[in-house]
């Protein structure tokens, strides 16, 4: 008996997701892609959601041939969609279905950055602010960050509750494992009071701060349905950073090297997989930045 509790305690069962199924918006790139990946590397079938059907089958064929002849390995598929619309989440959730009778986790990653504004001279006069804040942004933009970053997860999420439903009753042991739940990609940018961590972005700040928000609402209302809700805070084509010179962020982050690595976001996936007991909190990976910068965090 002790055997068999000290086995169920090691890495390598905790954190192995053969059987997982994972939905993750924006796999394909950056920390989607470092997210998707991890999670295959670990055995867990993945289907990424993106813009453009071409570039998914690219960065799922790079995946799946290197995993073909490891059986410990999962495999990656890719779904073309708009997750900014109602009607796609219901498509993508139907499409998804007819492949899956469950589904173990969604991670609401995609994101993007619009609206920026150089920041006014401290001697700037009011006109000056409303041409860095009101004029340089545009309306499209700011309904797009939003759309984007806040009201897309919330359409998939309920899109994709009935499959997440599922996963409790699935006649298989990895859903003894794995509890059912929607990850929500966040920022530190939802808690910081200094717009350069943001690139200059309030429109993105704000649909971080909502999508936040968000997650403890959510969790808050699935209690019943036994789903959870959690959000963990440049890469090249298999989803790695790098920061040069050239692209050196305007912010202090205490935290050598500076930046974030696969391993850092794919870890902190991993453990909210594979723990029951997180609900409703934001797991904050951000190399210490807001203990340097304003926040309400």
């Amino acid at each position: 008996m002790a055997d068999a509790i000290l086995q169920s305690l090691t890495a390598s069962d905790i954190f192995d997701l053969r059987g997982v199924v994972a939905v993750v918006t924006g796999g394909g790139t950056g920390i989607g892609l470092m997210i998707s990946s991890t999670l295959i590397a670990n055995g867990a079938t993945v289907y990424i959601i993106g813009p453009a059907q071409k570039d998914l089958d690219e960065v799922c064929a790079k995946y799946n041939n290197t995993s073909k002849n490891d059986s410990a390995r999962g495999r990656m598929y890719g779904l073309e969609g708009d997750i900014r619309l109602k009607s796609e989440a219901t498509r993508l959730a139907a499409a998804i279905g007819e492949r899956e009778k469950a589904v173990t986790v969604l991670v609401n990653n995609a994101g993007i950055h619009r609206g920026s504004y150089t920041r006014p001279e401290p001697n700037a006069t009011a006109i000056d602010y409303v041409s860095a804040y009101f004029d340089a942004v545009s309306q499209d933009d700011f309904t797009n960050v939003l759309n984007t970053n806040a009201v897309g997860p919330y359409w998939l999420t309920f899109a994709f509750l009935p499959l997440l439903e599922r996963w409790k009753t699935a006649d298989t042991p990895v859903a003894k494992k794995f509890a059912p739940q929607v990850i929500m990609i966040s920022s530190m940018n939802g808690w910081t009071k200094d717009p350069a961590t943001g690139a200059f972005s309030i429109p993105y700040l704000m649909s971080k701060s909502a999508i936040g928000h968000a997650t403890s609402s959510l969790a808050h209302e699935l209690i019943p349905l036994g789903i959870r809700a959690t959000a963990p805070g440049t890469a090249d084509e298999y989803g790695r950073s790098t920061i040069t010179a050239a692209s050196a962020i305007p912010f202090e982050v205490p935290t050598p090297p500076g930046f974030g690595s696969p391993r850092d976001m794919g870890t902190a996936v991993l453990f909210l997989v594979a723990n029951w007991f997180v609900n409703g909190e934001t797991v904050l990976v951000d190399g210490g930045t807001l203990l340097k910068h304003p926040s309400s965090f």
